[in-house]
């Protein structure tokens, strides 16, 4: 889905946390996520850090989507 949207026009981020899964099928931009069952949280800290982490990873991939790339790139999400 993520290749035949970019092929008309529009990019797309990919947020997962199988990241070779993610580069198999073709994803072009990728941001990293913390687990499969809370891809953008962690239920064991306060709702204040999950609000942190969910800020900065959606800040990551807005960067994501406006930046030229060449090739798969794995964008850095570390704070």
């Amino acid at each position: 889905m993520v290749k035949e949207i970019e092929r008309a026009g529009f990019p797309v981020v990919q947020m997962a946390n199988l990241i070779p899964v993610a580069k198999t099928v073709g994803s072009n931009r990728i941001v990293p996520t913390i687990s499969i069952p809370y891809p953008l949280g962690d239920p064991s800290t306060s709702k204040e850090e999950q609000w942190k982490l969910r800020y900065h990873r959606v800040g990551v991939a807005l960067d994501a989507l406006t930046s030229d790339i060449d090739d798969q790139t794995v964008f850095d999400v570390e704070i």
